[in-house]
């Protein structure tokens, strides 16, 4: 049976220190990692928009000398004629390797990864998780503080609706003496089964609404967009998008070691100003996601350099 990532939790963290190693190694030495994909084929079945995790997907799989097929839209696809998931997952089978899927129902991938040949990767389900970009998130983490344990995390904005809030707490819970700072007005708190996951793990969290009273304590601040997708109430997204923008002024009040992360795209929640701060790694980031897929995509297809 192929083995499937739906989840970060799929990952124990033997496992995602392993990625990382690789991922690391991958940087060091991309020609020793230049054809060990030669003859495979990735297929991107995006239901809803995506720029940095699609295109490093595909990156990721040209790099290793693989290729790439797949569709950037539902509207581009069957499923604009009524087609299940089931039924693509299983006509894109024949075709392809492995699958990154990404869609706006929570849960679809999972669905998908019942009936699919080969494997599975969750490239985002609407609010639930985002497994990939945690891998990205972590491997900037390990990069630029040299650990990932004794850490202040805070998390600012859409607390309730961002999956990559969602899968970032659930990796870093495991590791050692970590600390959350949940920084969000009242209606995008996080949800309450990721409350009650940090309780059962004993993670040490509290819930604040004022950034500029925290952001002095952190080591990681972790910034995400208000998404208007999510919403169904425009006059909501409209009174709660502009809740926190991350500023110079801010940036003052934090730490010299401060690590900024954003999942992107980012709308205005962080100032163009505060690109030029060496303390922003979110472009980095964005780097470190595409080597980390190409250490899973190997490690799924159980592929060696």
């Amino acid at each position: 049976m192929p083995r499937h990532l739906l989840d970060i939790r799929d990952l124990s963290t033997q496992e995602l220190d392993a990625l990382m190693d690789r991922a690391d190694d991958i940087i060091q030495n991309p020609k020793r990692y230049a054809e060990c994909m030669h003859g495979k084929k990735l297929a991107t079945l995006f239901y809803e928009p995506s720029t940095r995790t699609r295109l490093s997907f595909e990156a990721a799989m040209l790099e290793l000398g693989g290729s790439v097929l797949g569709f950037s839209s539902a509207d581009s696809s069957s499923a604009s004629k009524g087609e299940s998931v089931a039924d693509t997952v299983r006509t894109v089978g024949c075709y392809a390797d492995i699958i990154a899927m990404r869609h706006p129902k929570e849960g679809a991938p999972t669905a998908a990864a019942q009936v699919s040949p080969v494997p599975i990767i969750n490239a985002g389900d609407g609010g639930h998780n985002h497994p990939t970009q945690t891998l990205a998130d972590l491997l900037t983490i390990r990069r630029e503080k040299g650990r990932l344990n004794q850490l202040v995390i805070g998390c600012c904005g859409d607390l309730q609706f961002g999956r990559t809030v969602h899968s970032l707490i659930n990796a870093m819970m495991r590791y050692k003496s970590i600390r959350f700072v949940l920084i969000s007005p009242e209606e995008l708190r996080v949800p309450e089964y990721v409350r009650e996951s940090m309780h059962k793990n004993g993670v040490t969290f509290v819930e604040v609404e004022r950034l500029e009273d925290v952001i002095g304590t952190l080591d990681i601040l972790y910034m995400t967009r208000v998404q208007r997708e999510r919403f169904f109430n425009e006059a909501d997204y409209v009174r709660l998008k502009d809740s926190y923008i991350l500023d110079t002024d801010k940036m003052r009040l934090a730490r010299r070691d401060l690590c900024v992360l954003h999942p992107l795209p980012r709308v205005n929640e962080i100032s163009r100003a505060v690109d030029d701060d060496p303390r922003a790694c979110y472009f980095r980031q964005v780097a470190n996601g595409k080597y980390m897929r190409e250490a899973l995509l190997m490690k799924l297809l159980e592929v060696e350099a």
